[in-house]
């Protein structure tokens, strides 16, 4: 009846506590605890083991630029004037609870891209669903998209996202075309969903690369009133960590 139990327990996809219990069975040691202590180890094992799959999961499906990235490993020198009590109130991911989003500022290698995805997989030990891309691959996303006649396919999936990691946000001058994707994205996840968003550019910046029209305001609309904004100053990092000495 032991072996029809543990096969059972496979066939249901429950192997983790198929495999407790074949442990059980084996060990002499569980016999003097309870039925019911005996279940919550095979039941906690289970669930802890899913957990984990989800987060690793989620974790490989965000296509991080760097997942090793972790929030508690954030250079705090003095020249780079991070506000440390931002920082960890962001950790809790109530922004993401609350559809707001995050705007990191600073040069060329200050440390943009590895501090999003520090937030990004702080989010996916919560089990939040997140993804990184640079805007320019987005864009060449959409165009594709609209060949295809999966334009607004994927726009939806994109609203669903937990948190969307936006890199190189309006590095370069945008087209009207788009400006107007930006927009429908925008439009899509605002005050819903929560989006991070790399930039060199202030927002002052952004209404120029963004066409200074009603497009440029709209879009700016739905991302300043609803964003933290963390400005990264000091060197670049690359020097600092360059694996050339």
């Amino acid at each position: 009846m032991s072996e029809q139990t543990i096969e059972k327990l496979k066939k249901m996809r429950l192997p983790i506590m198929a495999e407790e219990y074949q442990n059980q069975k084996d060990d002499p040691g569980y016999q003097d605890m309870t039925f019911e202590e005996r279940l919550t180890l095979m039941v906690d094992r289970e669930y802890d083991a899913r957990i984990n799959h989800t987060i690793e999961r989620n974790i490989k499906n965000a296509n991080f630029y760097d997942s090793n990235a972790c929030l508690e490993d954030i250079n705090y020198k003095p020249e780079r004037k991070i506000n440390k009590d931002l920082i960890n109130e962001l950790k809790t991911n109530d922004y993401i609870k609350n559809g707001l989003s995050i705007i990191l500022i600073g040069a060329s290698g200050t440390g943009k891209t590895w501090i999003s995805c520090a937030f990004g997989v702080n989010a996916c030990r919560q089990r939040y669903r997140v993804k990184y891309i640079r805007l320019p691959e987005l864009m060449s996303e959409f165009e594709a998209a609209k060949i295809q006649g999966t334009y607004r396919k994927t726009i939806k999936q994109l609203s669903k996202i937990d948190l969307l990691i936006l890199d190189e946000f309006l590095l370069c001058s945008t087209s009207e075309s788009e400006r107007n994707d930006i927009l429908e994205l925008m439009e899509a996840r605002s005050n819903k969903k929560s989006t991070i968003l790399c930039s060199q550019w202030s927002p002052e910046g952004w209404y120029q690369k963004l066409g200074e029209g009603p497009v440029a305001d709209a879009i700016l609309d739905r991302i300043l009133n609803s964003s933290y904004t963390i400005l990264l100053q000091g060197k670049s990092m690359r020097e600092e960590y360059s694996k050339i000495k």
